[in-house]
């Protein structure tokens, strides 16, 4: 038998509904495959920041760093300052690890007919680089109250962290259509992303057989739209990969649906899997939150742990059950976040 131990952190909201229920699923499939999971519990988040003063104690790193993966939930209250929960746990643990790799697949589901009146075929994925970038949080304000104040917010691109975020998309192009679309504002950006674009044509210029095209993040939100079966690798930064997923899951219909991976590919670290969706506190505990993200997050973990075909097993029940018209609230239906990861367990067996 193989195991895994993998690290939970729900987090807050509705972090601890979904992720017991994306582990029962996960479990589920795995029973057949002769795997186990291992699953420690971490009670690290806006909650705990409210009780501790800290998001997760001074040697969280050291702790996760113990398992073989961490499925993480959601953080944030609107409580607790919302400037606090990315530079206190997740760009923490990120950057720890080196999660350089922000996967969002886009797929459309089963019976799901998303905002878009013409039903063109989703199937992309939005690689984002996830340690580097707009989001390093360097920078300063000074003079905040005086007429001259000013604030500053400082991105940073190095030719190391272009080049293995680009090689690792171009790879993915490779097992998929051979295509990847490299979304930027360069012509604006003319000194970061003109780097950008410079360093990831290097790279291109190695995978002869993979189409590479660049796009700039104007065109590319309109493409999403308009054309999104033009899409399938997608390559950008921090900000950008933020944004374009999450547009990419309201094609899909719902923000719930969105599943990812924060991916070490060296596996030198753990990769940590989380929904794309925040901790939604105006739903929590109500039995509403849509698990499928979640479930779709933790797929990706047991293939990231080598059991490829575990998010093709996981989707195929997914879309069993969505045909079968079990939905959330916001996908239309009344199943509750209980029933629908149900209805997706008992197609998994």
């Amino acid at each position: 038998m193989k195991k895994h131990r993998i690290a939970l952190v729900p987090g807050d909201g509705v972090g601890p509904e979904i992720v017991p229920q994306a582990i029962r699923a996960i479990e589920a499939v795995c029973e057949p495959l002769d795997v186990k999971l291992d699953c420690t519990e971490f009670p690290w988040g806006a909650g705990h920041y409210k009780t501790h003063g800290r998001f997760m104690p001074e040697d969280g790193l050291e702790q996760l760093a113990a398992f073989d993966a961490v499925l993480f939930g959601a953080v944030g209250l609107p409580d607790v300052d919302d400037t606090l929960p990315a530079k206190d746990y997740t760009f923490k643990v990120r950057t720890g690890f080196q999660e350089y790799v922000n996967y969002r697949p886009v797929r459309r589901f089963a019976g799901v007919d998303g905002p878009l009146v013409a039903k063109p075929p989703l199937d992309f994925v939005v690689i984002r680089e996830n340690c580097e970038g707009e989001f390093v949080q360097v920078g300063s304000v000074q003079n905040p109250d005086a007429q001259g104040g000013f604030a500053i917010d400082t991105s940073v691109f190095t030719r190391a962290g272009i080049e293995r975020i680009a090689t690792y998309a171009f790879g993915l192009a490779r097992t998929r259509r051979h295509k990847v679309t490299n979304v930027t504002k360069s012509n604006t950006l003319i000194h970061s992303l003109a780097y950008w674009d410079r360093v990831v044509e290097e790279v291109a210029a190695r995978y002869e057989d993979v189409e590479y095209v660049r796009m700039y993040v104007d065109a590319a939100s309109a493409n999403f739209v308009l054309r999104p079966e033009s899409f399938d690798v997608i390559l950008t930064t921090n900000m950008i990969g933020d944004i374009l997923s999450d547009l990419g899951a309201a094609l899909m219909g719902s923000l719930g649906l969105g599943g990812s991976g924060n991916l070490n590919p060296t596996q030198e670290h753990p990769s940590m899997f989380e929904p794309i969706h925040g901790s939604a506190p105006d739903i929590a505990g109500r039995n509403l939150a849509n698990p499928i993200g979640t479930i779709w997050s933790g797929a990706l973990m047991l293939d990231h742990l080598g059991h490829q075909g575990v998010e093709r097993k996981v989707l195929a029940a997914v879309d069993a059950a969505l045909a079968d018209g079990v939905r959330t609230p916001d996908l239309g239906g009344t199943a509750g976040t209980k029933e629908m990861a149900c209805a997706i367990i008992e197609r998994l067996a």
